[in-house]
């Protein structure tokens, strides 16, 4: 059940949805009549629903005012006290809803700051009790982001250092409790042109803007920084300031500290400590931090490569370097999946990597970020929750997010938490691809293909590598039945593609005849140069055409024979009718799922015990 109920008519239905995503964004579960199974009578469930909300939100109109199904709805609200009134146009509000305060959204756009939106946050917030709370960065009065800083050395290779600085200042902005900050992906989709400042701000939802430029020339730095105000262009605050090299953290440190002030904010003892601890004094194991990070966000195979010698040299220059260990650790982890030939000999220099980093700083967020990564590549599902929960999952991340940690989420089988963490993701960052494609299965994974249909068509206008999500699209097309959809999708998609290896071009050409299209699945099954995601790609082709012994020979050779990172998988909705075979209560029990759920006595959304030692999935 859920915490919020949503009561409107059927013109204010854009209305509506925005403010359930809103309120999804902030942490709360919504129900909105979309929602409603198609085998369940409409009366009963709107009578649950109803019953177990602690909030009742109603969006009057004019319609609404004419609606026997909200007003009855609006009365039962104020019945059971739990009412929380909002109205979109001019229309008078019947009686007796008249006389009860009621939150003004006329030409909402979904602004956070909004005094109306205000009004309904902190009336649901009282509501709800001790229930999960708005997280800070929505309902912060200052928000700003920081645009990536200009290189204005003369030479590109320097681009990194400027770049450094930049998520260098995000990060020690988000320390600041009382200030929201733009993730660094959405921010770092301005990089390299001109840009109307104005604009950015609306289209990331903030109320300020910083932007800079860096100049690095032999041992001296200059840094120039403006601060501006998102809603006018003005500029609030500029500064220049010219050191030497040797000083770029305390540089760093006062550039923060001067935007807090300008921004009128208070900084908290232990904020001030937190922006001046750069985990270490070496300028020179900075700059290759700097370099490694830069050429590890990529996210390229190359690149990644190279990172991991970069941050080898800046161990090597300070041991005591945190950071640099954890992010060696993780870069050699994500590597395995491109470079598998690594493995054996890298492995045990990724594991003295991160316990280095652990036992340097446990607490450090990017340490935390690492464990998650070390702890699904050994399917040590404790291990991973107890890393979310000591970096406060599901929540916000604006210096970098958990690498998939709504889809980590959801492979613990937390689904709520899942779409809590992919909701507020997407409001933190809106326009990186990789947290499109998370929210997208999430939403899958819980049959909202509505909604994750939706965000797929929001994601065509953002950059970065789209295999993924156009997987993501075949997949809820095979999950819907949709066998013209899946045809369109899959030629669209991956026509020009080889992510199936040489087996996708046969297959497009056969799509339409399940027998031959099940026949070239059961040759690329016993392709070994077919791993890990590939073989859940088999799969789900094997459980749409029918096959469903060879669906679960492709996951469980996928996930409990070799253990990919990309176990998630499993809960994609077309394997849902598999999981009542007793084959794929195997595979769940072959991962550790099944004594985790157990040991923890938390079972989230997909299973159920059964007596002391059986469980049931959903």
């Amino acid at each position: 059940m859920s915490d919020v109920f949503i009561s409107y008519a059927r013109s204010t239905a854009k209305q509506a949805q925005a403010v359930a995503e809103a309120l999804r964004g902030l942490g709360y579960s919504v129900w909105i009549d979309d929602d409603l199974p198609a085998h369940r009578t409409y009366s009963r469930v709107i009578e649950e629903q109803m019953t177990a909300a602690k909030a009742a939100v109603v969006i009057w109109s004019a319609d609404a005012a004419q609606s026997e199904w909200v007003l009855s709805e609006a009365n039962r609200a104020r019945e059971d006290r739990k009412l929380v009134q909002v109205t979109t146009d001019t229309a008078r509000l019947p009686m007796p809803f008249d006389t009860i305060q009621c939150a003004d959204l006329e030409g909402w756009s979904g602004d956070l700051d909004a005094p109306g939106w205000r009004k309904v946050v902190a009336s649901i917030a009282e509501l709800l009790g001790d229930a999960p709370r708005p997280t800070a960065t929505a309902v912060r009065s200052r928000s700003i982001c920081v645009l990536p800083f200009a290189n204005m050395s003369g030479d590109p290779e320097q681009e990194y250092f400027a770049d450094g600085v930049s998520e260098d200042i995000i990060t020690d902005l988000s320390k600041v409790s009382a200030l929201g900050v733009t993730a660094r992906n959405t921010a770092f989709t301005f990089k390299g042109g001109s840009v109307d400042v104005r604009r950015v701000a609306r289209e990331v939802g903030a109320t300020h803007v910083l932007e800079g430029s860096v100049r690095k020339s032999g041992g001296r730095v200059r840094i120039t920084a403006q601060l501006i105000d998102g809603a006018t262009g003005n500029h609030l605050w500029a500064e220049r300031y010219d050191r030497d090299l040797d000083d770029i953290f305390a540089l760093q440190d006062e550039i923060s500290q001067a935007i807090v002030q300008a921004l009128k904010l208070k900084l908290l003892p232990d904020e001030k400590a937190a922006i001046e601890d750069r985990g270490t004094d070496n300028v020179e194991a900075y700059d290759l931090y700097l370099r490694g990070r830069a050429l590890y966000n990529t996210m390229s195979p190359p690149e990644l490569y190279r990172s991991v010698d970069l941050f080898r040299r800046a161990t090597a220059l300070d041991p005591s370097f945190a950071a640099a260990w954890a992010t060696l650790a993780s870069a050699l982890a994500t590597g395995f999946m491109f470079f598998p030939e690594i493995a054996a000999t890298a492995r045990p220099e990724m594991e003295d990597a991160f316990a280095r980093a652990t036992r340097l700083a446990p607490h450090l967020p990017v340490v935390l970020r690492s464990r998650v990564v070390q702890a699904l590549r050994r399917y040590d599902w404790a291990d991973a929750a107890e890393a979310l929960a000591a970096l406060g999952m599901p929540r916000t991340f604006p210096e970098g997010n958990v690498p998939g940690g709504a889809m980590v989420l959801c492979g613990l089988g937390r689904l709520q938490d899942a779409l809590t963490q992919g909701f507020l993701d997407r409001h933190a960052d809106p326009l990186t691809l990789g947290i499109s494609f998370n929210l997208q299965f999430v939403l899958d994974a819980a049959g909202r293909f509505d909604e994750a249909e939706a965000e797929y068509e929001r994601s065509r206008d953002l950059r970065g590598e789209r295999g993924g999500i156009e997987w993501r699209a075949v997949a809820r097309m095979m999950a819907l039945g949709d066998h013209e959809g899946l045809k369109r999708r899959l030629v669209a998609g991956f026509e020009q593609d080889d992510v199936f290896n040489a087996h996708m071009p046969g297959l497009l050409k056969v799509v339409g005849d399940p027998a031959k299209a099940l026949a070239v699945v059961r040759t690329a099954i016993d392709d070994p140069a077919n791993q890990g995601l590939t073989l859940s790609m088999i799969a789900s082709f094997a459980a749409y055409y029918g096959d469903d012994a060879l669906a679960l020979t492709a996951l469980n050779r996928a996930f409990v024979e070799r253990r990919n990172l990309g176990m998630v998988e499993i809960w994609s909705p077309v394997f849902k009718r598999l999981r009542q075979d007793p084959r794929f209560k195997d595979i769940v029990r072959g991962v550790g799922l099944a004594d985790h759920w157990r040991r923890t006595g938390n079972w989230g959304d997909f299973a159920r015990p059964v007596g002391e030692d059986d469980f049931e999935l959903l």
